[in-house]
């Protein structure tokens, strides 16, 4: 009987362990079909979290990787540094616009998150949830790369790592030359 226990007990602890790792291990960048692809990419404009207006448009001739996230998603907060190290990562002529939507959350509450995460691109407020409902966003996080001509070429689901989003874009770039 205490055998049985105490095996019960490591096959417990085994799996809690692989739970923790599997949790704490960076997403994997999944891209997805999407309605969009080959298609303008739908407006965003809106109240940026400083407190300006921000829009797509103001991007257009640069790549562009539009990212849908709440402080409240816990892959949105593991995609976070690496949405940080992407963006910076590049060389000023080279480097890919990063521009954020507030999905689900209060403007308070995200630009903490973005202050705490070390964003300082511009992310816009979708109170209504009416952009993430253009580009068909149910559930954070959720990405779109969009050309220079504002063209949507992939929609990425879930969390994002630099390196992969890197590949992307260079195979996107390769494609639209």
């Amino acid at each position: 009987m205490k055998l049985a226990r105490w095996a019960a007990c490591g096959v417990g602890l085994g799996a809690l362990v692989l739970v923790a790792v599997l949790a704490s291990r960076p997403a994997a960048t999944q891209t997805a079909s999407s309605f969009l692809i080959g298609r303008h990419a739908p407006p965003v404009t809106g109240r940026n979290l400083g407190g300006g207006v921000s829009s797509l448009a103001g991007l257009r001739g640069r790549w562009v990787l539009l990212n849908f996230f709440a402080s409240w998603c816990p892959p949105c907060r593991a995609e976070s540094p690496e949405l940080v190290k992407f963006a910076y990562s590049h060389p000023a002529g080279r480097r890919v616009a990063v521009m954020g939507v507030v999905y689900g959350d209060t403007a308070s509450n995200a630009a903490a998150f973005e202050r705490q995460a070390g964003a300082t691109w511009p992310s816009v407020v979708d109170p209504s949830e009416a952009i993430a409902i253009s580009y068909g966003v149910d559930d954070p996080p959720q990405s779109f790369l969009i050309a220079p001509d504002g063209r949507v070429v992939d929609r990425i689901l879930g969390g994002v790592t630099a390196g992969a989003l890197d590949r992307l874009v260079e195979h996107a770039v390769a494609a639209h030359a």
